[in-house]
């Protein structure tokens, strides 16, 4: 698949490494300020770090969605976003996705040299769909129920992983239709947003039924809530708990893993590889 000029190849799993700009994410919310202003210095620092350590992805996010986040203006989530794209685009060969819903903020970040959009909303506010196709970006489209603020509120299913797999399906041909390709495809169920841990368990042991659609398929479980409540950890204790989701993923037919700690994460798949050869 080619992100921008860089070619990646899902011949074997990929790390996207978090870099969250937000001064209110669940794990790592305000770890790259100074103050009250966003360190670039810190962020490119991060940035290197991950790359170094094995992610092939370096996500970028100005929007918390983590369960109950108050919403962010556009004006907002440029002025963290853009120049945090702008540096990375320049410094580092990761290929850097941008974590965004917002057609304006697709179109300024592919032209600073974004390379992937990662959309938790799957192209579905105005505008999206053309904005994607317009950047000629590849896309990820991600599945939630609700919204940010609602989407844990008794979230329901009838067959969790059918309607999800059903939805994606059904966003990546509107994508389609409006002149996508599809090589620029890559699913993401969407673990944890409006899903119970029982939801997102169904739809980890069954991932390899969204794979069935030929995209590849991206899973983000790292320090999650289910984590804690499994384990009874906090989210400073998760790191175990995420490294040992993120095998059963790749294992279920994940090609991307999502993840805080990218060198725990890359040493797991330097073990599966060197047990799988």
């Amino acid at each position: 698949m080619n992100f921008a000029g860089k070619e990646i190849g899902f011949d074997e799993p990929r790390i996207m490494g978090v870099l969250n700009v937000t001064p209110d994410s669940f794990y790592d919310g305000g770890k790259l300020f100074q103050g009250s202003k966003l360190d670039l210095d810190k962020v490119l620092a991060k940035a290197q770090l991950m790359e170094a350590q094995g992610a092939t992805f370096i996500d970028v996010g100005g929007e918390s969605t983590r369960p109950g986040a108050d919403a962010v203006t556009l004006e907002e989530e440029c002025d963290r976003v853009l120049p945090v794209v702008e540096i990375l685009a320049k410094n580092i060969n990761a290929v850097v996705s941008v974590d965004t819903s917002s057609p304006v903020l697709m179109r300024e970040a592919a032209r600073l040299g974004v390379g992937l959009l990662n959309d938790v909303r799957a192209l579905s506010r105005e505008g999206a769909v053309e904005a994607a196709v317009d950047t000629a970006l590849p896309v990820c489209f991600m599945h939630m129920q609700g919204t940010p603020e609602t989407m844990q509120h008794k979230p329901e299913y009838v067959d969790a992983v059918a309607q999800v797999a059903a939805f994606l399906r059904s966003r990546s041909e509107e994508f389609l239709k409006a002149g996508g390709r599809k090589d620029k495809i890559i699913f993401d169920p969407g673990f944890g947003f409006g899903k119970t841990d029982e939801h997102n368990l169904d739809l980890l042991k069954s991932l390899s039924r969204i794979a069935e659609s030929g995209y590849p398929v991206l899973a983000g479980l790292s320090r999650k809530s289910m984590i804690g409540r499994l384990l009874k950890r906090d989210v400073e204790d998760r790191l175990v708990g995420s490294v040992a989701l993120a095998a059963v993923a790749i294992q279920n037919g994940a090609s991307i893993v999502r993840v805080h700690d990218v060198q725990e994460t890359a040493d797991m798949l330097k073990i599966m590889k060197i047990v799988w050869s």
